[in-house]
């Protein structure tokens, strides 16, 4: 099998989710041959994670420089993390811990986002009923790091710590709940919050559009289920650098516009936290 079949092959398969057996029928390869050249490609993809999937720049970017709403607001910000459950198939001692909210069998997968809707980290592999503050505390164990001075916006779930910046807890943010009042202090703040860390969101409902293998019951080992999602972001990180005008990018975002797709603050409570990242946030909002 040449390699144009071999990768034509592999994102077939992650595009539409379909078994070895019916892509087999497909290219007339036999199930056996699909099966090795896949996870030839899967290897192949996993080696370039370090090339497409690096940590985000430390300069000042445009999108919050030229923007008067975030800019000098929001000046150390270089890019938002959040956690998106993809679904997992485990064996049945496994599935109590892989059970997520909504009850099927999921894995927890944490991700940091830039403006560019890249990737710049992914941890896989956790169990869906993990809490996020757990997960993120398992990546900066194995060397996700925040630049000195910068910071990472995220949800409540992630709590107060140094080097990341959630919204201030139960206070609103919904435009459509101010009235004649126009938002201030840590209602501005949090309205201006979630509109930035709307670019995570956005990267996986375009991860999630483009490869129906990761909304869809998976049929192979979980091992590989979990290098499948990185193997997606790396492919998704080369396409947004060759095509940043991606169709399905469009698709997502008139899907967002057209219905309220931002979640309710959480009101988890915070376990930890940092009194520098407080500190900031408060100054953040009282100078607006």
């Amino acid at each position: 099998m040449s390699v144009k079949e071999q990768v034509l092959v592999f994102l077939h398969l992650l595009g539409h989710n379909v078994r070895f057996r019916a892509i087999g029928g497909r290219f007339f390869r036999s199930t056996w041959t699909i099966h090795q050249y896949f996870h030839i490609v899967l290897k192949a993809i996993l080696r370039l994670y370090t090339e497409f999937v690096k940590p985000p720049t430390t300069t000042l970017q445009p999108e919050i420089q030229n923007n008067p709403r975030f800019f000098p607001w929001f000046e150390d910000f270089i890019g938002v993390i959040d956690g998106t459950h993809v679904r997992a198939s485990v064996s049945i001692e496994m599935q109590d811990r892989f059970r997520g909210r909504k009850g099927g069998t999921t894995q927890n997968v944490l991700a940091a986002v830039d403006f560019d809707l890249k990737f710049t980290y992914v941890l896989a592999g956790w169990e869906g009923s993990a809490h996020d503050s757990k997960v993120l505390g398992d990546a900066l164990r194995r060397g996700f790091k925040v630049p000195q001075g910068k910071y990472y916006l995220a949800d409540g779930g992630y709590g107060d710590r140094k080097g990341f910046m959630p919204p201030f807890r139960k206070v609103r943010y919904h435009l459509k709940e101010y009235t004649n009042n126009p938002p201030e202090n840590k209602e501005l703040f949090n309205l201006r919050h979630s509109s930035l860390r709307m670019c995570v969101e956005r990267a996986f409902g375009v991860l999630k559009k483009r490869f129906r293998v990761l909304d869809a019951e998976p049929f192979w080992p979980f091992k590989t289920q979990v290098d499948v999602v990185l193997a997606c972001c790396v492919i998704h990180n080369y396409l947004r650098g060759v095509d940043p005008n991606d169709p399905i990018a469009r698709e997502v975002d008139m899907e967002m516009n057209s219905q309220d797709a931002r979640a309710p603050l959480t009101q988890r409570e915070v376990r930890e936290e940092t009194k520098e990242c407080v500190k900031k946030r408060n100054a953040i909002s009282l100078a607006m």
